[in-house]
């Protein structure tokens, strides 16, 4: 009861983390921001823990999201965070408990995903830097990734098309993270199998300048329609 009464009381921090001049709520990846007065990093949260809702993210011992992420949930954009090393905890509200921690050094002026994956008691948060100032921003392309979030041993492939040609077409292991890939905006289709028991595919239409993360999540051979194997995608943001 302590932690979910930390949520409403981590509504003021993040007020105020929010003048730290990284412009974090980020309806763009702008590249011409200001230079924070304080140093600052992004962190965008992912629950992407079938048989686990109601999970937050406290980062160094302080709650980061408003409220608990339900699976497939994500924290909606980027949070300014403090930087250097921090550790970074994924917290069972229902269970008050921690799940899993790890430890990250947060650099000024990147931003970084932090992704809670796994199953049936074996969980981790797996952290990447996002590389935005690496993006360009004028090839009139959109910009996708992916995380194999399918917690299996096996190494389904993935394709990602437009107008019939891959743009990405590789074996994935568990929990990795793909670099943004430029691609033609439009309709895109995404597959990923591993010719048993994984098999989705999903067709989107992607934006000009738009920056993309496709989460690919799910239990394989899952009775329940909603921990079975699917697609789903966010939007990080824009490139100017």
């Amino acid at each position: 009861m302590k932690k979910m009464l930390n949520y409403v009381k981590q509504k003021n921090l993040l007020i105020l983390m929010s003048g730290l001049g990284l412009a974090l709520l980020f309806s763009a990846c702008k590249k011409d921001v200001d230079t924070p007065k304080t140093p600052a990093s992004g962190l965008m949260v992912f629950n992407l823990i079938p048989n686990h809702s109601a999970v937050g993210f406290m980062l160094s011992d302080r709650l980061i999201t408003n409220v608990p992420l339900d699976y497939t949930s994500y924290s909606g954009n980027y949070i300014s965070v403090y930087t250097g090393n921090r550790n970074l905890g994924l917290y069972d509200v229902h269970g008050d408990s921690t799940i899993t921690e790890v430890t990250q050094q947060f650099e000024p002026d990147k931003y970084y995903s932090a992704f809670a994956v796994g199953a049936n008691g074996n969980y981790n948060t797996v952290i990447v830097d996002d590389h935005l100032d690496t993006i360009p921003d004028s090839t009139g392309q959109a910009f996708v990734r992916y995380i194999n979030a399918i917690p299996d041993s096996s190494q389904p492939m993935v394709a990602i098309a437009s107008s019939g040609t891959n743009v990405v077409d590789e074996a994935a292991s568990y929990k990795h993270v793909s670099g943004f890939e430029g691609i033609t905006p439009g309709e895109i289709t995404i597959v990923v199998s591993n010719g048993t028991n994984i098999s989705a595919t999903r067709s989107i239409t992607v934006e000009k300048g738009k920056v993309y993360t496709i989460l690919l999540l799910g239990i394989p051979d899952a009775t329940q329609d909603a921990d079975k194997v699917q697609i789903k995608f966010i939007t990080n943001g824009s490139v100017s």
